[in-house]
């Protein structure tokens, strides 16, 4: 039988061209298909919705917040002017918010607003899936929704040309990030480029391309800000901030846009949960009710969850892939955690802990079972595609993907 579904997974797989089906010498894509209801998508997306309103809600307040307060928050002072910057109609052009189901809800662990990964998955992949095993795409429709979103963040984005010179961009040894990028570039009606990090050049004038062309819009759906603000030149020039000024003065647009990079931080729970707690006006009624019930406590300190005894979890502010997260028991003796440690130096928060739903599933290595996490995109905000990963109770990038298919 595991003969069986390693033959037709591989023989299905190798018909889709720029794909990572297998990741780090392992299985990613699973050839196999969950199936889901229409009332489960249904309340996906209306959850969706409803925290994807909080967290925009959250951030013209934050934006308006003075440096002292945002500093406190764990953003970095030359970060400052860039997250006050709202160049497009909408706080992120493409986000993911990461859910769980608990106890007949969903809970939102994090949201991530500049550069979320899980894309060609879901908007193209799924819907062959599903073809291959007969059965409706929970999802169809979306690409081409997602093809008008890039369309219009690239205009929106340029707003010195009426012809913008767009580039899209990712680390060329990442195959899942440069695949990405080559996706969302196949599926923008304008005429544009890729091209590696690496071979990009700047001054102060500009971002250029090889060939000395400048660039109106660059498009950097897998390099975060965090890391771009880090960069630095042969000769130790600040060359993350460089660009960051191209974008202040207006000689270059970026998506996802600089306000993206504020709702990133995972810090930005905590504010929420901070007002919920102290029922501030600041939200409605109706939204303190969305909050307790899909929010997670979250705060800047252990302290609560040890005093009431609640197991938790340690994220950085900034991270990805579960690197640096840790899971704890309600005394704080640590349980579990991502062998990664890449983002020790941000800001901490501490949320409550949930635990993730299992299912058994197929791979290569015959039947298993794993962690659940639910992921739900949102295009300018508004719900779209959603899928599964399943792995680790911290879900990782060595998580699988699970396809998903509607009853």
């Amino acid at each position: 039988m595991n003969a069986e579904y390693i033959q037709k997974r591989k023989q299905f797989y190798s018909r889709i061209s720029n794909f990572w089906a297998d990741l780090y010498g392992d299985e990613y894509a699973l050839y196999d298909v969950r199936m889901v209801n229409h009332a489960q998508v249904e309340k996906i997306r209306m959850i969706s919705k409803y925290v994807s309103t909080i967290f925009h809600k959250t951030a013209h307040l934050l934006r308006n917040a003075d440096d002292e307060t945002l500093l406190e928050l764990g953003f970095s002072k030359s970060t400052l002017p860039f997250i006050r910057l709202q160049t497009n109609n909408a706080e992120t052009v493409i986000s993911r918010l990461d859910l769980v189901e608990v106890d007949g809800t969903y809970k939102v662990l994090e949201l991530n607003a500049d550069t979320p990964t899980f894309i060609k998955e879901l908007f193209y992949v799924n819907k062959k899936v599903c073809e291959e095993f007969r059965v409706v795409d929970p999802n169809d429709c979306e690409e081409e929704i997602l093809s008008k979103v890039v369309t219009s963040s690239i205009m929106k984005a340029c707003t010195n040309c009426n012809d913008p010179y767009v580039v899209f961009t990712s680390h060329e040894h990442n195959i899942e990030d440069q695949y990405t990028s080559m996706y969302l570039q196949s599926v923008a009606n304008l005429k544009s480029t890729y091209v590696p990090l690496s071979k990009l050049q700047i001054d102060k004038e500009g971002l250029y391309d090889p060939n000395g062309r400048k660039i109106d819009v660059l498009y950097r759906q897998t390099f975060p800000i965090e890391q771009l603000i880090l960069d630095r030149g042969e000769r130790g020039e600040k060359i993350g901030e460089m660009l960051l000024d191209l974008v202040l003065n207006q000689k270059l647009g970026i998506v996802n846009p600089p306000s993206a990079f504020l709702l990133q931080s995972k810090v930005v729970q905590a504010a929420i949960w901070g007002l919920h707690e102290e029922n501030n006006a600041f939200f409605s009624q109706e939204e303190h009710t969305w909050i307790e019930e899909y929010f997670l406590p979250t705060f800047l300190e252990k302290d609560r969850f040890v005093e009431e005894g609640h197991k938790y979890v340690k994220k950085p502010a900034f991270g990805r892939e579960g690197d640096t997260i840790e899971i704890y028991n309600s005394n704080g003796e640590l349980l579990f955690e991502d062998k990664s440690k890449s983002y020790t130096e941000y800001t901490p928060v501490y949320q409550k802990f949930v635990e993730l739903p299992m299912c058994t599933f197929p791979s290569v290595r015959g039947k298993q079972r794993g962690h659940v996490m639910i992921g739900s995109f949102l295009l300018n905000g508004e719900p779209s595609a959603i899928g599964f990963r399943v792995g680790n109770p911290i879900t990782d990038n060595l998580s699988y993907y699970l396809p998903i298919g509607l009853e």
